[in-house]
């Protein structure tokens, strides 16, 4: 079993790895020659300022009283310059979002897991391309884009990190140093010719990283005063610098100036996935070679973000957010970045129509170098008999098109050479993205075949060693060499084919998975055999009932990670399974509390997303209530004549009281003193960080009786994760594990009910007692609905049951407040990942107890249960999607990544329940002296 196990975690690991090498590898080439505009442009330099998680609608609407809430800025986009909405991807985080500005391309999913402050992959960007730039800002972004730059010409100003805290007294502190920082190095200048000198070059850029507006977002949400006030600093920020600027250059009117957005926010201050709050962002630019504003009576759009800005009469330019790069590019003549994808928005510019067709020629062709970099290596490594080109962009189409452009442009008629290039751009991006998944279905079969050849592996172990459906057959060894060999021989044809072809090593992983697990499956051909023979004797209709049903409950675990409201029919489905299977008539009091507790855990998947409305009250009411339940167990236990309690195991369960009442009053202190803006005590920081290292070794002291440890192990669980919580979440796992004590109970019922055992008695039943392998009977067809009420409550219940986890937007930072408030990507996750294990901790106890109680092997109940999830896992691999809206693309993705995580997950899962039930460390004890 063991190595079984072993096999299964390698194999998940290589499916869940797949999905980013099918879907979502780097889309970079290297190789390319830069493309430059052959005629002067209209600016010498460029000032690009970044509001970190400035959404549009926050800059663009207006306040209460009808005011702007950003005056200049406004001032400029009705007087001085072009606006419009830049249009994020998902992720919706700095440092893609910074990277699709500034470099034009959007980066991979699996960049973001790669670290923060580091190039995962090399890219040039419009900073390298530039003779000098200077940034201030964040230690998070800026030396991303000085690492990546090939010279010495890109230089980096920071803050310290720790400055970055939610907890502060005022986020806003965080663009004032940059505004003054950058006050100060102009007037240093002025005393520094060599500075100065570089100052006065052309193609240089300025890029002021103003971090601000995001922590206050995440602190107090985008709605709060505090947030309104900080855009309201920056607007006077921007206005000081322009002006100095433009006196610093004599009014020269060769500066220009861009204000953009890495990405918005949601109004619960989160970001990372596609809600339109999020991926919308502001974009005003104004200075050299930018167009005045333009007047018109009506424009069409499918938002009604104009009416509600007073902004009808304004023409608003939309773009994608890499189109930015190309733009700054343009504007200080700087050649286009090699791995830009954005298309120059022409309407803009200023400037003439030959520099405008000129402009977007080069575009073109800069578009152009990368699709046959990527066509000519997807050549290289396909036999040419199989190789199959994009046809739209053949050789001579490329020509064709280049040769026309140019005529268009020597005869003047740019209007024609514009049209076409857009074409050409648009067609070469086409071609990107053909050779970019040209293997993909290729890829998408060997995965899906290798998924179904180990699910059905894993259902014909379970036949085999934990049923009575078959007999033991074994396999002749002649018929087992032949076998052999020939799936030897096809594993030998498919490396040569993919060796040949020069691939990449995981494709051979992909590729050649398949064999050994159909060698594994046909090796069990008796088992086959003997299976069909029993079924046949089998009611035709009993089985075809059955098999309905389980895929029915399938289809419905899959639908409910598209609509949380699933959860509720299914729990009230839950809640009349005594009835339906007539239990209640031996257990009616358990039953009746069954029945309300599933109605009770029913309201959470319809209650509001958690993060969105704090609520600490509510988590202070719950840390009482715990305590109270405790001081109640803990009575009960004084009282009861158990003769296996001794006052060692009291003494646990007490000292886990202090902690629960330590944990809700650190929640009360914490959350009041951010609130007063006086920062997160060290005290309180100290206590939630000891609080987390105690309260997971407390359970390892406390007794080994089934409730007592249970009981233990939810106090622990509830210590730390009140610590996590900010509103109705911190009940979730109360009520959770008062339906899994009852299930508990249920299933013995049910056991008794079927006539498989006799019913043991739980109040003295010892996790330790558990394991005589003598007393372990064979699978019956109700374990299937054990194993599917597993996978309802641990991912179902447990992962959506307070809010949708496949959607990184549903996280609220203040839950990690009482552990830390200043800004760390991974540590925030760790915490943050920590809270949606809790749940699926208490919920894997709860079924180790049951296949004890119930006298199963862990193991066939947790085969079962693979199988259930492989079966919803190979569902999400083939809804995974690249195209459509950044919202469904970000969901197929976290869907499909979710359920194979916690199918690995559930493996390491597995082990760790039997350990947190079974083990017990026995403190050493002092010896009492008595006296003579």
């Amino acid at each position: 079993i063991p190595l079984f196990i072993l096999a299964g975690l390698l194999v998940h690991c290589v499916f869940l790895v797949s999905i980013f090498d099918i879907y979502f590898s780097s889309p970079l080439v290297h190789g390319m020659t830069p493309q430059r505009t052959p005629l002067p442009p209209p600016a010498k330099r460029l000032l690009l300022f970044v509001a970190d998680g400035l959404r549009a609608g926050s800059l663009y609407e207006l306040s209460s009283d009808g005011t702007p809430r950003a005056p200049y800025l406004r001032s400029i986009l009705e007087n001085n310059g072009s606006w419009g909405i830049s249009h994020t991807r998902v992720p919706t985080e700095s440092r893609p979002g910074h990277v699709a500005l500034i470099a034009g391309f959007y980066e991979d999913v699996s960049a973001v897991a790669k670290g923060w402050k580091e190039n995962p992959v090399e890219f040039d960007s419009v900073f390298n391309q530039s003779k000098y730039t200077w940034s201030w800002g964040s230690p998070d972004i800026l030396p991303m884009f000085a690492k990546g730059a090939t010279g010495d010409h890109v230089y980096t100003f920071c803050y310290e990190a720790e400055s970055e805290d939610f907890g502060a007294q005022d986020a806003a502190e965080l663009d004032t140093w940059v505004f003054d920082h950058v006050k100060s190095f102009f007037n240093s200048s002025r005393s520094n010719q060599t500075l100065f000198s570089a100052l006065n070059e052309d193609k240089v850029v300025l890029f002021l990283h103003l971090l601000g507006i995001d922590t206050n977002g995440h602190a107090h949400r985008p709605n709060s005063r505090e947030y309104k006030e900080n855009i309201k600093k920056v607007d006077e920020g921007i206005k000081e610098i322009a002006s100095m600027i433009e006196n610093f250059y004599g009014n020269d009117g060769k500066t220009a100036f861009i204000l953009t957005s890495d990405h918005g926010m949601t109004d619960w201050g989160s970001h990372g996935a596609g809600h339109p709050l999020e991926t919308l962002t502001p974009l005003i630019v104004w200075g050299a070679g930018v167009n005045y504003p333009q007047r018109v009576t009506s424009q069409s759009f499918e938002d009604n973000f104009l009416k509600e800005w007073k902004l009808e009469n304004l023409k608003r330019l939309d773009v994608n957010q890499a189109d930015i790069a190309p733009l700054m590019a343009s504007l200080i003549g700087v050649p286009f970045p090699l791995n830009s994808v954005g298309t120059l928005p022409l309407e803009y510019l200023n400037n003439s129509a030959r520099f405008k067709a000129e402009s977007i020629f080069t575009n073109a062709v800069q578009i152009l170098e990368q699709f046959k970099v990527k066509m000519s290596q997807k050549k290289k490594t396909t036999l040419s008999f199989l190789f199959t080109p994009f046809k739209p962009l053949s050789d001579s189409e490329q020509i064709h098109f280049l040769k026309k452009a140019r005529l268009y442009i020597q005869q003047q008629k740019y209007d024609e050479a514009v049209s076409l290039c857009k074409s050409l751009i648009k067609l070469a991006l086409e071609g990107l993205s053909y050779y970019h998944t040209y293997d993909r279905l290729f890829l998408g079969l060997s995965i899906a075949m290798g998924f179904v050849g180990w699910m059905t592996y894993v259902i014909l172990v379970i036949i085999k060693t934990h049923t009575s459906l078959t007999k033991a057959v074994q396999t002749e060894d002649k018929e087992s060499t032949v076998l052999f060999y020939g799936f030897a021989s096809v594993g030998m044809i498919i490396g040569f084919f993919l060796l040949i072809q020069t691939c990449p090593w995981t494709y051979y992983v992909y590729c050649l998975l398949p064999v050994p697990v159909w060698y594994a499956v046909l090796r069990e051909i008796p088992v086959i055999q003997d299976l069909a023979a029993n079924l046949m004797s089998l009611h035709i209709n009993q089985s075809i009932g059955f098999f309905l049903i389980c895929t029915l409950g399938i289809e419905i675990l899959v639908f409910s990670f598209f609509y949380r409201s699933a959860l509720t029919i299914g729990l009230l489905v839950f809640g009349g399974w005594p009835v339906i299977t007539q239990l209640w008539v031996q257990a009616k009091i358990t039953a009746l509390i069954w029945t309300l507790l599933c109605v009770l855990l029913a309201i959470f998947p319809l209650m509001p997303v958690v993060g969105r409305e704090p609520n600490i009250p509510l988590v202070i009411a719950t840390g009482l209530l715990t305590l109270l339940i405790s001081f109640c167990s803990l009575a009960f236990l004084c009282k009861s004549e158990n003769k296996y309690r001794n006052s060692e195991d009291l003494k646990v369960i007490f000292y886990q009281m202090l902690i629960i009442a330590l944990s809700t009053y650190v929640v009360y202190s914490t959350h009041d003193s951010l609130k007063n803006k006086k920062g997160l005590p060290v005290l309180n920081q100290i206590i939630s960080w000891m609080t987390l290292v105690s309260s997971s070794m407390l359970p390892f002291l406390s007794s080994t009786l089934l409730f007592q440890r249970l009981f233990s192990i939810l106090l622990s669980m509830m210590s730390t994760y009140l610590l996590l919580s900010t509103g109705y979440e911190a009940l979730f796992p109360l009520v959770l594990s008062g339906l899994l004590f009852v299930w508990i109970n249920m299933e013995q019922e049910a056991l008794q009910h079927y006539g498989l055992s006799l019913k043991p008695k739980l109040a003295v039943f010892s996790f330790t007692n558990a394991t005589d392998i003598t007393q372990f009977r064979q699978l019956h067809l109700d374990d299937i609905r054990r194993s599917f009420f597993f996978i309802s409550f641990c991912w179902l219940l447990s992962f959506f049951g307070t809010g949708n986890i496949a959607s990184v937007n549903s996280f609220d930072p203040a839950s990690v407040y009482c552990f830390l408030t200043v800004f760390s990507p991974f540590m925030m996750g760790g915490l943050l990942l920590l809270k949606v294990v809790i749940p699926f901790v208490l919920v894997s106890c709860a079924f180790e107890a049951v296949q004890v109680t119930t006298q199963l092997s862990s193991k066939s109940l947790f085969l079962i249960v693979l199988v259930i999830s492989d079966i919803m896992a190979l569902h999400f691999f083939f809804l995974v999607k690249d195209y459509g809206s950044w919202l469904d693309i970000g969901t197929s993705i976290s869907h499909y990544v979710l359920v194979m995580s916690l199918t690995i997950f559930m493996m390491l899962m597995n082990g760790l329940a039997q350990l947190l039930t079974t083990k017990k460390l026995e403190l050493p004890r002092r010896t009492k002296h008595h006296s003579m």
